[in-house]
């Protein structure tokens, strides 16, 4: 919405109007302006309140213990775990066979992020 917001400003200033062909809305006047802007401050309100509920409901179900099922089957996951013990073998070749982020490899195999490390 506020590209569209942008891009009607940008026009208005080149001297161009906007008049939508469904609707009656028409740029070039002070209440199609009007209802152009309400429109977009609606349209912003609404995002917002999605993005909170959103928040709300992941917060809730991580208070909950709900954290959502692993990306990786178990199969995988014995997978990786028996390629991580080669350390020849990086993270992110393991991830790249299984179809998978290193990202996705680290958060169900927290293991992975110490196992393939080179000793010091």
């Amino acid at each position: 919405m506020k590209q569209l917001i942008e891009t009607v400003e940008n026009l208005r200033v080149r001297g161009i109007g906007f008049r939508g062909l469904t609707e009656a809305l028409d740029t070039t006047t002070a209440q199609g302006r009007l209802v152009f802007q309400m429109f977009g401050a609606l349209a912003e309100f609404e995002r917002s309140l999605i993005r909170e509920r959103t928040q709300a409901g992941r917060a809730a179900a991580r208070r909950a213990g709900r954290t959502g099922p692993p990306k990786l089957p178990d199969a995988d996951l014995e997978a990786a775990q028996a390629l991580l013990a080669n350390r020849d073998i990086g993270v992110t070749q393991i991830a790249h066979r299984l179809g998978v982020s290193p990202a996705t490899l680290y958060r169900d195999m927290p293991a992975a992020r110490t196992a393939n490390t080179p000793d010091v």
